[in-house]
């Protein structure tokens, strides 16, 4: 399993991303997880001007990965997720482990005004092309979780909750309901 966890601009919302990180922590002690370098990304394949023309690398169809490691990784687009989660899904990584390319089991996003609608929207669309990861909404003054796996919609959970993906890991952030 794979972890990247960027930091923000407000307390709240490195506070959340502190703890969902934290909340895997004894797996990143077993070894049985790897946390990426802050300045890590993630890449897509084509342009965000493009509607419908973006998608989540799919490793698995990567014929050499030496060469799409080398070469490709650093030429595409990239977007920092707040969190991303590799556990059972395949990804790939740069020699300097600067960018990701893959489709993350988990990836979470915590909202805040700053946020355009544009930018909400492009990275719902980019992350629902991958029908095999999870992606979780969080609005910065809310407890509310809007959930989704691929295109779907799924139950909406709620910080006054333990969250808890549908691979079954558990993220406690009880302690930052508002």
């Amino acid at each position: 399993m794979n972890i990247y966890v960027p930091m923000s601009t407000t307390k709240r919302h490195n506070r959340i991303t502190g703890t969902l990180f934290g909340s895997v922590l004894d797996l990143l002690r077993k070894d049985e997880i790897n946390a990426l370098q802050e300045e890590c990304a993630l890449v897509y394949f084509g342009t965000r001007e493009l509607p419908c023309g973006f998608k989540l690398v799919d490793t698995t169809l990567v014929d050499d990965a030496t060469h799409f490691t080398e070469n490709v990784i650093t030429e595409l687009e990239y977007i920092r997720p707040d969190f991303v989660l590799f556990k059972n899904n395949l990804y790939l990584e740069n020699i300097k482990q600067t960018r990701t390319a893959g489709q993350p089991d988990l990836i979470v996003e915590v909202w805040s005004e700053s946020n355009t609608q544009n930018d909400r929207s492009f990275l719902q669309s980019l992350y629902a092309t991958s029908n095999i990861t999870e992606h979780w909404y969080i609005e910065q003054h809310s407890n509310e979780v809007a959930c989704y796996f691929g295109r779907d919609e799924i139950t909406t959970q709620s910080l006054v909750d333990i969250l808890v993906t549908r691979d079954g890991l558990k993220f406690d952030l009880r302690y930052l309901s508002i």
